[in-house]
Parts: C-alpha cells; structure tokens; sequence
C-alpha cells in the first residue's frame, strides 16, 4: 500500500498556465524515487504539492489513504513529511546539533556523525561551515525527524560529484534502514540511478518506470 499518493493532480497559476495535468503517482514507505525532467517542467511544484505546501487546484494529495486536506496542510507538514532544500534552510544562528535537535529528541550527533561531520563541526555556528557541510546538516534534520516521508528538492545540486554519490547513498540506506519514503526531485543521473523508481515529467505530464 503506498504511503503518500497524488491522484488525477491538476495545478495552474491564476487559473491560466497549467503546470501539472492530472499527474497519478503512488509512492511506498522504504522505497527511493526520482523525479526529473527539463527545467520549469513542474517538478518543485509537484514537491510541494506532496509536502503541503501548496494545494492543488485539482486533484487529490493522498497520505496512508486520506486526503491530507481533511486534517490541514500545516498537520501534514508538521507530523507526515520532512523537507530537504538546496538552499538548506538552517536557522542560522544555530549549530549543526542544535538544528537536528528541533525535530527529534534523538540524540543530534550520531546522525551527524553519520553524515560525516565531526563532533566539533557539529558544535559550531552553521554560517561557519562549509556549503557542503551544511547540506550534510540539513539532511541529517531531515532523516533525525519521525516523518515517514522524506521530501528533497535538488539535495546534492551543491555538491561536488563524489559528495553527492555519498549523500545519496544514504538517502538511500535510510529508506531501506528505516522504511521511510524518500522522493528526491533531481537533475542528477547519478541520483536517478540509486533510485527504485524514477519518474519524468514533461508538459506538465508524468511518466513512470522501474529504475
């Protein structure tokens, strides 16, 4: 049974320009997917669309079955999903432990530790880190969180090569280690190629396929 669904997702700005025409995807807890395509082809909207950040103007967002509506877009973000931006979104004026410290009352360091940053990296002001390192701290609030659903949008597009397989790979481990659903928007055929499933979308249409 799939864990977070869209059903016939329609999306539109002003009611003019259609982003995304009756798009069906169904995405399962312990599983990685890609979703890719040409720029401006409506994939961030589909993201954010599956995260509650947006409603569609047609259509349905699914969790475990029920319209994420019913209980409100804010309970969808704050309990369902957990977001991973490229431009990282760290409170600033925080450490690395302090960040992954806001969404779970795990303990910060081993996920830290995990993603490769060192005990003292983990206590320093993020502004002190490397674009590279940040990346490491947004993902490891991320995969700290209780949220069955992991939401990444371009997570290693400041990444140089080797990193990026690396950070990957454990998006990857994490959907396998703690069956939660990972769907990563990318232009990486390096990512693309990690994932279970992959899906292209194109003039505002999806189409879907094995990895």
């Amino acid at each position: 049974m799939s864990i977070l669904e869209a059903r016939n997702v329609a999306y539109s700005y002003d009611g003019r320009r259609a982003v995304l025409k009756n798009v069906s995807a169904a995405f399962e807890a312990g599983r990685i997917y890609a979703i890719t395509g040409p720029s401006g082809c409506g994939k961030t909207t589909l993201l954010s669309l599956l995260g509650g950040l947006d409603s569609p103007t047609g259509g349905q967002i699914l969790f475990e079955g029920e319209d994420i509506s019913k209980k409100g877009l804010a309970f969808h973000r704050k309990n369902n999903v957990a977001f991973i931006f490229q431009s990282y979104n760290l409170i600033d004026y925080m450490t690395p432990a302090e960040n992954v410290a806001l969404t779970s009352k795990r303990p910060p360091l081993p996920i830290l530790e995990r993603l490769g940053l060192t005990r003292e990296e983990s206590k320093r002001n993020v502004m002190r880190l490397s674009g590279g390192q940040q990346q490491r701290t947004a993902i490891a609030r991320a995969l700290a969180s209780d949220a069955g659903v992991i939401l990444a949008d371009e997570p290693t597009g400041n990444l140089d090569g080797d990193t990026a397989a690396e950070i990957a790979a454990v998006l990857k481990e994490c959907a396998r280690r703690s069956n939660k659903c990972v769907i990563i928007v990318t232009h990486s055929e390096e990512v693309a190629g990690i994932a279970d499933e992959v899906f292209w979308l194109r003039g505002g249409e999806i189409y879907g396929g094995e990895g």
